[in-house]
Parts: C-alpha cells; structure tokens; sequence
C-alpha cells in the first residue's frame, strides 16, 4: 500500500491505480511475503529535490527520485515483521519500508526525452525508489544489472506500461 503525502495535488485515479500495481508486483517478484508493507510516496518541485538532494546526499543538484528507507534491508532480503516489533503500526499491522520523494518537473522532462508516457515514468521512478527501500543499488555494475531485471520484470507485469525501454 502506498500513502501519498502531497495534499496540494489532485493524483489521477489511473496513476494511483498503476502505482500500486507496481507495488504489488515488486512485492511479488522481490518474493515479499508480509502483506502489510507500506510506503510513502511525495511529488515534489524540482527547487525541493535539489534541496534535499544537497542536504541528504550532499549533491548539488535536482535528481528524478530518493528514497529514505526505513528498515536496514539488503537486496533479496525478505522482510521479516518479527525483526521490526517496534516499527510495526499497533492498530493496522503495517510496517513502512520508507519514503520515497519524486520530482514532478524532471518526470515529466525525462518522459519526453525519453519518448514514453508521464504515467510510464512515474511508474518507473516509483519502482526505482521501491527497490532502493528493498535495499537494491545500482553503484557495482552486477548490483545494477540485478536492479534492472527486477525493474523489467516488473514492468513488464503491469499491462497498462506494455511500452518498452
């Protein structure tokens, strides 16, 4: 389940609808099990990445997507709810594996540029985000190569993003 933060945008049904069948897919394909996972989801202006990019990652510029996981996950971890007693939510058994913060401004650039559909893009960075909450990275070569077939696996189970890339 994904909460979104930004009050100030009215969010398409639709994209809510594929954001969180991309979610259910990389819970499928990452073999997650606890079926309360949660997280955060902010579109944000590209003034307010570059920010956060420079107080966070100590990069001084705008980036696509960040995310702030909050469970010390390596990739292929499967999470298990007992190690996080505490993190878990009392009341709906939901435990948040992070926040993940999106530029609306590079999204829409990047989805030109690359000559898909805003929804397309938006899809992508969420699921790039997600799986850096599922303590995936690119920065080792084997590592992105890993990343990028969970990315095209899920991807590719989504039917309303058929698009390739």
């Amino acid at each position: 389940m994904i909460e979104y933060l930004n009050d100030n945008k009215e969010l398409d049904k639709n994209l809510v609808s594929l954001l969180e069948k991309v979610f259910q897919n990389c819970m499928i394909v990452t073999n997650q099990t606890y079926d309360k996972l949660t997280c955060s989801l902010d579109f944000v202006s590209k003034e307010y990445i570059h920010s956060l990019n420079a107080s966070m990652r100590n990069v001084d510029k705008p980036t696509d997507v960040l995310s702030f996981p909050l469970l010390n996950l390596k990739a292929g971890d499967i999470v298990n709810p007992d190690l996080y007693p505490f993190d878990i939510d009392m009341q709906t058994g939901e435990l948040s594996l992070g926040d993940i913060v999106i530029c609306d401004d590079i999204a829409k650039e990047q989805a030109l540029e690359y000559g898909h559909s805003q929804e397309r893009e938006y899809a992508y960075l969420f699921l790039h985000g997600l799986l850096h909450l599922l303590g995936y990275d690119h920065m080792q070569d084997e590592e992105k190569k890993v990343m990028r077939e969970i990315e095209e696996n899920v991807l590719d189970r989504v039917e309303e993003i058929k698009e390739k890339y």
